[in-house]
């Protein structure tokens, strides 16, 4: 399928659909699968001692139970349809001493071939090992001898997992905490994700003072636990005894009597709600817990706080207080929640942070991040070795995990993405999506794509020394959704061991016709930096190709990149030549792209060329170069009007000379919602003929101009008069369900045709524009601004809702829209006082306010006995009963932002 298209008036052309992809299958062989399975996702030519092969991939072998994927080795020379062999790669594909889940691995996603021609690694990124009810995807790949025997696994992102571990809670029981149902219910969530018997658990309780509540050894299984924490009361006090709580934990809970076992990981959970009454002794005990090897998780309560309506000075005084309890890295062992009831929206968080220590068996630097990487989702083996991509690291944005002689280096969290500078801009990049190095003068340099980077997609071009790894460039995508960076490809044009040309796609990248076109980017390297300013083919759409592959042509196939060779003289492009080569300077050797492609400088290998190319070109010409609107040329059903003749040629190439059919069709004024001729065959803006061609074919149509509706018989100049009034449906009272109001626009024209009219709305930005509601049945494009065409003779009266919504972060005390009406045609000077509309619309807002009360004692009256004397002096209110304590809430509606508010008992 083939498209072309031309504007103003536009032609679009199309071949025939042909039944198969454009592929010459003569002399050539075929492998078939399972689509299902996704057999062929990836392709490579390999050869050994026993011939050639086809290795090709299946990643979802197995499916639908299961997607464990594999690996196929297909003969190459043995007939036109040989019988591929499946290799078994997953179930030869292990690592020691770990619980394996392999049964979603996807084997065969990635597959290269090594440097130096001796085996390959083929790749399963969704390979997972649990480490006690935790998951975790870190992908691993195999490394396959040219006997197609498995000589290693290789996953670095996996470490041993640490079977058992003592968790202690201490719980902050005082008064301030409430409602304590909210704790009970944040216990049962956490706690219903141990797996009790590997991990045990205990609970310590205080205020005042400080108690047991469950020792480590006491339940034997997860539901016993969770069926208890459910009973457990609320210890009360008047004082936050933190570091009595903490110091108690660590000499009692931890100890042989009440379940602890010697060797085991220590993590103590503190949850708090306010400051503690001991806070001398905190730093102290904090010392004691690290010299004893206590993971601690701290996590500030702010509900009392906000309830206190405390200050700020208050609040982070706190913060920094129960942060300082948290073991290192702060933000992996702290956490802080608004209140008692966001407890609950943690408990996943808290419980990833927790039980990714089981993955450690040491001070891996990669301890909290690389539980998800799935490496291998990319690879690359050059001569420096092997590059891992691994998109799900560090919360999916990403990174490259690199070779260092015969081990793997984790880069840093921080490596590819700066926080304090990219917020969040990084968020999910899926750094090494794709991975390439490209080979210097200045020695080797890495590439690593993260398409979702800020959602444009972004390049980063590095150096790695075998320990540390220096950005040195980033290449950044400039259309959003557009996978800018997903593909990689390097290219060495001139033979010279040194790389020229780097090829960055964005498949996604939306063409002008609002489809998914594709765009490749092309890079050139200099001695001074890896990559210049980009080269990337112009906006029209026949000069842009969907960038699904990239790949490295062979020696006499490089026909698709003839305009990079044709421009790369001496290894170098010039910026003011680029231009991405036309159809008619293409060969008839033209490749098409798969999913995957493959190709070596085996000439004797296994080629697959395409099918004829036919290379269509169209051509419009007119016999006016004007249309002079006051010299009728034909007469259209008993009217005069200008008729305009269209010549429309077509040239036709291609190797055979065979005829072919081609459908095109014309299109008037197609950028226009209401077009201003029509074509005389038709009587209709749009026009479709079929034609046979052999070379060149060229075909007439004529069109005559109808948007004058009649002709003035005397030369009379007239002057249209436009006119509207705009009403306003709105409450001046603006309630938290009712923010959105609506403007009635009303348009007439008492005069003479008025084109192109528009209504622009100018309005305070406390508003936004919602929607419109259009109550005529006549074609118009109605946006804001509103364009519309009105007709003197039809007297259109034209009645168009405006829809607004309040915005709720900005409160202003008037609405105030500006209307202003105008169009290309001539309207008398005092005719346009109407063609103005200036409203302002007082407003007030209604504030959804709740108040509450809530006793804390148990009786709510005094009871004074008959007769009973009193002093007239009470030098203490106990003397006349338990002290009233009564705390008073007031609530709004989350929309009504309230500057000041008082509250008067």
């Amino acid at each position: 399928l083939s498209v072309f298209l031309f504007p103003h008036p536009s032609t679009t052309v199309l071949l025939p659909c042909l039944s198969f992809f454009n592929v010459d299958e003569k002399n050539g062989m075929s492998f078939s699968g399972p689509v299902e399975d996704m057999f062929g996702y990836t392709v490579q030519q390999f050869e050994n001692s026993e011939g050639k092969w086809v290795l090709i991939g299946s990643p979802l072998k197995g499916q639908p139970a299961k997607r464990t994927g594999d690996v196929y080795k297909c003969p190459v020379g043995h007939g036109p349809s040989s019988e591929c062999i499946k290799l078994d790669l997953p179930e030869q594909t292990t690592i020691p001493n770990i619980h394996e889940v392999k049964e979603n691995m996807t084997m065969g996603t990635t597959l290269v071939a090594n440097p130096d021609g001796n085996g390959f690694l083929a790749c399963g990124p969704q390979y997972g090992y649990m480490c006690g009810s935790q998951q975790y995807i870190t992908g691993i790949c195999s490394n396959v001898s040219s006997s197609f025997k498995v000589l290693n696994s290789i996953a670095p992102t996996v470490q041993e997992c640490q079977q058992d571990m003592d968790i202690v809670i201490v719980l902050d029981g005082s008064n301030s905490i409430y409602p304590w149902d909210d704790i009970t219910k944040f216990l049962k969530k956490f706690l219903a994700q141990i797996n009790i018997g590997p991990a045990r658990v205990g609970i310590v309780s205080y205020g005042d003072d400080v108690g047991h509540v469950f020792n480590l050894s006491q339940f034997t299984t997860t539901q016993d636990l969770v069926a208890n924490a459910e009973k457990i009361p609320q210890r009360t006090g008047h004082k936050t005894m933190t570091a009595l709580g903490i110091d108690t934990a660590r000499k009692e809970a931890f100890t042989p009597e009440r379940g602890a076992r010697p060797g085991v990981k220590k993590v103590m959970v503190i949850v708090t709600d306010g400051e503690s009454h001991d806070n001398h002794d905190l730093s102290e005990v904090v010392k004691a817990c690290e010299d004893d090897g206590i993971e601690r998780f701290s996590i500030a309560v702010l509900g009392d706080y906000n309830r206190q309506n405390k200050s700020l000075d208050q609040v982070k005084h706190f913060i920094d207080e129960i942060e300082l309890i948290a073991s290192e890295k702060k933000e992996d062992h702290f956490f802080n929640v608004s209140d008692e009831a966001a407890l609950i929206n943690i408990v996943d968080a808290l419980g990833s942070k927790i039980f990714a220590l089981e993955a450690t068996s040491g001070n891996h630097t990669s301890s909290f991040e690389m539980e998800m990487s799935q490496s291998g989702f990319s690879v690359h083996t050059s001569r420096a070795g092997v590059m891992l991509g691994a998109v799900g690291a560090y919360d999916w944005n990403g990174t490259v995990v690199m070779q260092s002689g015969n081990s793997f280096k984790v880069p840093k969290k921080n490596t590819f993405h700066d926080p304090l500078v990219q917020k969040y801009e990084g968020m999910a990049g899926y750094v090494g999506y794709d991975v390439q190095s490209a080979y210097t003068q200045a020695g080797v340099f890495y590439i690593a794509g993260a398409p979702r980077f800020n959602h444009t997609g972004r390049v980063s071009i590095y150096r790695y020394d075998g320990e540390n790894i220096t950005i040195t460039q980033h290449l950044r995508g400039e259309q959003i959704g557009s996978y800018f960076g997903s593909i990689l490809q390097t290219l060495d044009v001139n033979k010279d061991s040194y790389t020229d040309i780097l090829l960055v796609g964005a498949p996604m990248f939306m063409g002008p016709e609002r489809d998914e076109q594709g765009q490749v980017y092309v890079y050139k390297i200099s001695k001074t930096q890896p990559c210049a300013d980009p080269h990337h083919p112009r906006s029209d759409k026949r000069e842009r190709a969907p960038s699904t592959v990239l790949y490295p042509p062979r020696e006499r196939e490089q026909d698709l990149l003839c305009s990079l060779r044709a421009l790369a003289a001496e290894g170098k492009l010039h910026d003011q030549d680029w231009n991405q080569r036309s159809p008619d300077h293409r060969s008839s050797t033209l490749e098409f792209f798969t999913h995957r492609i493959i190709s070596v400088s085996d000439t004797n290998f296994l080629k697959v060329m395409s099918r004829d190319v036919a290379e269509l070109h169209a051509e419009m010409t007119f016999d006016l170069n004007k249309i002079n609107l006051q010299q009728p040329t034909c007469n259209i059903q008993g009217r005069d009007t200008v008729c305009v003749n269209a010549k429309v040629c077509f040239t036709y190439k291609i190797k055979s000379e065979k005829e072919t059919k081609i459908r095109y069709s014309l299109t008037l004024d197609s950028l226009r919602a209401i077009a201003r001729g029509r074509f005389r065959d038709t009587d209709d803006r749009k026009m479709q003929r079929n034609a046979i061609i052999s070379h060149h074919l060229c075909t007439n149509h004529s069109f005559y101009m109808s948007v004058f509706q009649f002709y003035c018989p005397s030369p009379v100049y007239r002057y249209i008069h436009i006119m509207y009034t705009v009403s306003v449906i709105c409450r001046l009272l603006i309630k938290a369900s009712q923010e959105k109001f609506q403007v009635s626009i009303n348009i007439k024209n008492s005069g003479d045709n008025a084109y192109n009219t528009r209504v622009i709305l100018s309005t305070t930005e406390n508003i936004n524009y919602v929607k419109d509601l259009v109550s005529s049945d006549l074609r118009l494009i109605l946006t804001v601004p509103l364009f519309y065409q009105i007709s003197s003779d039809l007297r259109l009266f034209l009645f168009v809702p405006l829809f607004y919504q309040i915005s709720p972060d900005l409160r202003l005390i008037l609405f105030v829209p500006l209307f202003y009406l105008f169009s290309d045609s001539e309207e008398a000077l005092d005719k346009l006082k109407d063609n103005f509309v200036h409203i302002s619309i007082p407003v007030k807002y209604q504030v959804s306010l709740k108040f509450t009360a809530m006793k804390h004692m148990k009786e709510d009256h005094i009871i004074i006995k008959e007769g009973e004397k009193w002093p007239d002096v009470f030098n203490d209110t106990s003397v006349i009963g338990e002290e009233m304590n009564v705390s008073y809430t007031v609530r709004t509606n989350r929309s009504s932002k309230i500057c000041l508010y008082q509250v008067q008992l």
